[in-house]
């Protein structure tokens, strides 16, 4: 007896001492972590990205190294992340564009939003505010929508260009209003903003930071917002939904995402220390700052919720033949 339970104790020696070393135990992260964030540095995506990090630096007991790898629409950077080595070491930025709308408009994409990646959390949720010049004589989105479809294409919208993420969330409104517009589009949010502000075209879906300015000084109107919840900043403007167009959700969605097959406990307590700093009031304070709900959750949860964004985008490419430019 005294000799199996000197064997017992020596297994278990080494056994704890092979769980020391495991991936996603005690021993990780034992350096720095790449931060891949597929957007220019100053970029909404950039500045989240960095406050998050900088703040998992302490917990995690390792830097985060914000890695910028831009272009094409993202899908370098990430598809950086999805050939990494997946053992915690390496981190990407995932957005609406890069994990749902990419693989809607390019069927040839260099990597699979959902097979390449282990979904971490997501991070955070920018919805749009759908604005009207004064001179439309729509003071409601039902308004809005019987003008629309009283004057087929008569009414202009704006957005950052063919396919971005504005023109689908227009295109998504019209489907599902059962109305026709006529797209508008710009190089710029700000050139769009600037002759939405002047009257040159009626219809806006802005991101929050550029456009609640000309909301509150009256150079436009604030119809409805395109998230699952009311804004904080607008408390008193109604969700699409509320406003009558049942089940309408279209909103920036920002992400954070490891290579596929990097071990579940790494996945799990990134997950958890990145709960944790978006529930820290000085993050809440800045995301809202940008624009952005802190919008934490499982790893599970996150990836069910981009396989629903990849189903929802890719119905309303298709319903308005959108073709990447």
């Amino acid at each position: 007896m005294r000799y199996l339970a000197c064997a017992m104790l020596a297994t278990l020696a080494v056994t704890g001492a092979s769980r020391a070393q495991a991936p996603g135990d005690a021993a990780w992260p034992a350096k720095p972590i790449r931060f891949i964030v597929p957007f220019p540095a100053g970029s909404l995506s950039d500045t989240a990205a960095r406050l998050v990090g900088q703040r998992l630096a302490k917990p995690l007991g390792q830097p985060l190294i914000v890695d910028n790898r831009s272009g094409a629409s993202g899908s370098i950077g990430v598809e950086a992340a999805a050939k990494a080595a997946p053992d915690g070491y390496t981190i990407v930025l995932g957005t609406t564009s890069t994990h749902a709308v990419a693989v809607s408009l390019n069927s040839q994409l260099s990597y699979d939003p959902l097979k390449d990646f282990a979904p971490v959390s997501l991070v955070g949720v920018s919805p749009y505010v759908l604005v009207v010049h004064p001179s439309v004589e729509a003071r409601n989105l039902k308004e809005l929508i019987a003008l629309a479809r009283a004057k087929p294409k008569a009414l202009n919208y704006a957005s950052a260009g063919p396919a971005s993420l504005a023109h689908l969330a227009a295109e998504l409104f019209a489907a599902t209003a059962g109305v026709e517009l006529t797209h508008v589009p710009y190089k710029s949010s700000a050139l769009a903003v600037l002759d939405l502000v002047n009257g040159r075209i009626e219809i806006q879906f802005g991101t929050i930071a550029p456009t609640l300015p000309h909301i509150r000084s009256g150079k436009l109107r604030a119809l409805g917002v395109t998230g699952s919840a009311r804004l904080a900043a607008l408390p008193e403007v109604p969700t699409l939904d509320e406003a009558g167009l049942p089940g309408y959700e279209a909103s920036l969605w920002i992400g954070i995402l490891a290579p596929a097959r990097t071990p579940a406990p790494i996945v799990a307590r990134l997950a958890r220390e990145i709960a944790a700093v978006l529930e820290s009031a000085d993050v809440r304070e800045a995301f809202l700052a940008q624009g952005l709900d802190p919008a934490p959750s499982t790893p599970q949860a996150f990836a069910e919720y981009i396989r629903s964004e990849i189903a929802k985008w890719r119905k309303a490419v298709q319903a308005a033949a959108i073709r990447p430019e």
